[in-house]
């Protein structure tokens, strides 16, 4: 079986898959990466770098589980345990994971994550991998290296990374929360807040776990100014990375009210929070949006282009998708719209709508060892992860609705390619499949095609599941999504017209009772005279469907009467031979 229509087939927002037709001719597709396995509150997705192709997912709760790299993978293995101190609620968490260059030698790898004892702070520290089990950190092992109090229980950045280029460690921190920063923390260098921090874990300084590189910009400053600083003004940067080719930090600042903000983050630079949000001035302000000090970004929207926070991403470097490598991929946490963004520092910014995740909030991206991209999300928890391949059939809509006692399907293609047809398929209330179809395709299509069908056959009501078997015109098939629709439960005793009506030979007529009732239904020509008995029987709540079929009847107007209980109703029906 060729698992295409799933994977590679559907334009639309489905449980696992979503695709999207893109500027190369091709589908970028979402897939999800780890169907098998839970996750809680993914905030983070790294790998060692060691060689091992394994796959870490940071928790928010303070949990670091760890797995292979595959799609048929059943069970992931804890591999760091903080729950019992990590302070969790709100923006707090273990927030951030880094693996040192040369893990696959000394086994570091760093954290970032608040506490609460009692006061909410933000601790980096180092661990060290188990000496016996490469799948389990050493718990005992922590180094704490830096510690800062957070003023409040959002904004606190989180991330970490290694510079490709220099070794060093970076640090992102939010300004502390509040509406506004009214504290003014992110133009504060005094305090750790609202800034990236590079620090040499490599060396070491007098009272400290790590040295403060020479060219920091306050390297030689001398009281309170934090030496670890390395660019300031930033409100809070959620989710940031380096792009290894090029060596830029590219930084996803989120805004306070209406601009969301890309950065390319360079030593000494001040990007310009309070006074800007994007590249406008923020009232209250501390000084003009405009001073020439401050740094602009490279790219900025609105919360009509998005919703409400921006969530940073990685510079495209794999194989997998081609015509994407260089470009950075980012989205909206709240839209759920993921771009594509085009930059070189010399020719104008292009931006470009890639997708939109099937479901959740866009939390976190990342890259595995081969440097193929994912997208982590929230509410509900999952991974997906991006590929790239031809769709035979864009399905761009499948919808059902309840209407009148029956459930009208209908559904959409954009083009199609050795389309045979589709089987719609029926689960009542969980009961498993059924084919209750089969609709013909239109094999190869550059144009929309539109498919419908009426589902008549409610016996009971409930939760009633559709989904289409797309089927090739070589045999292969897949799945679409599901959809439900709920069929309440009849409130009143119904006859309904027979459909079709004229016919010949064959008729259906459905009828409805809300309780269970002795249920008769007779037919009769114009003479009164009774022509046949369709039901004598006692019935259970429910909406029926009985077929008449008029051979040996000639044609004319013939009448059909229900009684069920207090209720009588009668209709007309003709045949025509």
């Amino acid at each position: 079986m060729r698992m295409s229509f799933v994977t590679n087939k559907i334009l639309f927002a489905a449980l696992h898959f979503f695709v999207f037709t893109s500027f190369l001719n091709a589908q970028i597709v979402l897939q999800e990466a780890f169907p098998n396995l839970a996750f809680s509150n993914p905030l983070d997705l790294q790998h060692a770098g060691d060689g091992t192709d394994r796959i870490f997912i940071v928790e928010q709760e303070g949990i670091i589980k760890v797995f292979p790299n595959s799609g048929s993978v059943t069970s992931a293995k804890t591999f760091l345990d903080l729950s019992n101190i990590v302070s969790t609620g709100s923006e707090r968490g273990l927030l951030g994971l880094a693996f040192h260059p040369d893990y696959t030698n000394n086994g570091y790898f760093y954290v970032n994550f608040t506490v609460n004892d009692p006061t909410t702070r933000t601790l980096i520290s180092r661990f060290e991998v188990s000496s016996v089990n490469p799948d389990s950190a050493d718990e005992n092992s922590e180094v704490n290296l830096i510690t800062f109090n957070q003023p409040d229980t959002h904004h606190n950045g989180g991330w970490l990374g290694f510079g490709p280029d220099d070794g060093f460690l970076y640090i992102a921190t939010g300004d502390g929360g509040h509406a506004g920063d009214p504290d003014d923390n992110a133009q504060d260098v005094t305090n750790f807040l609202g800034n990236f921090l590079r620090i040499d874990v490599d060396s070491v300084n007098s009272g400290m776990q790590y040295a403060i590189p020479l060219d920091n910009p306050f390297y030689n400053s001398t009281g309170d100014t934090v030496r670890e600083i390395f660019a300031w003004g930033l409100r809070n940067p959620w989710r940031n990375s380096f792009d290894p080719v090029t060596g830029l930090l590219w930084a996803a600042d989120v805004g306070q009210n209406n601009w969301e903000e890309i950065d390319i983050i360079s030593n000494g630079k001040n990007y310009g929070w309070r006074s800007c949000e994007g590249m406008h001035e923020y009232p209250p302000n501390t000084s003009p949006c405009d001073n020439p000090e401050y740094i602009n970004p490279i790219w900025e929207y609105d919360h009509n282009e998005g919703r409400c926070s921006v969530t940073g991403g990685y510079v495209y470097r794999g194989q997998n998708i081609p015509g994407l490598p260089g470009k950075y991929i980012y989205g909206d946490y709240c839209a759920g719209t993921v771009w594509s963004l085009e930059y070189d520092g010399i020719n104008p910014t292009v931006n470009q709508t890639l997708l939109t995740v099937p479901a959740g909030f866009i939390v976190s991206f990342g890259v595995d060892q081969s440097s193929e991209l994912y997208v982590l999300t929230i509410n509900p928890d999952n991974i997906y992860m991006f590929i790239n391949d031809p769709v035979p059939v864009e399905l761009v809509s499948f919808k059902g609705e309840y209407i009148n006692s029956q459930v009208i399907i209908t559904w959409e293609t954009a083009t199609e390619i050795m389309n045979y047809g589709f089987d719609l398929e029926r689960s009542v209330n969980s009961n498993g499949w059924n084919k209750i179809v089969f609709i013909p395709g239109n094999g190869n299509s550059n144009s929309p095609k539109y498919y419908n069908y009426t589902d008549t056959d409610l016996k009971s009501a409930g939760v009633f599941k559709y989904r289409l078997k797309q089927i090739d015109t070589d045999g292969s098939y897949d799945y679409s999504n599901e959809i439900s629709v709920n069929v309440n439960k009849p409130d009143k005793f119904l006859l309904e017209q027979n459909y079709p009506n004229p016919f010949n030979p064959n008729t259906r007529i459905f009828y409805s009772i809300p309780a269970k009732a002795f249920v008769i239904i007779n037919i009769y020509d114009v003479l009164g005279n009774e022509v046949a008995t369709l039901i004598n029987e006692e019935k259970n709540e429910g909406r029926y469907e009985v077929l008449f079929n008029a051979n040996g009847i000639s044609s004319g107007i013939y009448y059909y009467r229900m009684q069920a209980n207090e209720f009588v109703d009668v209709k007309k029906m003709i045949i025509l031979k």
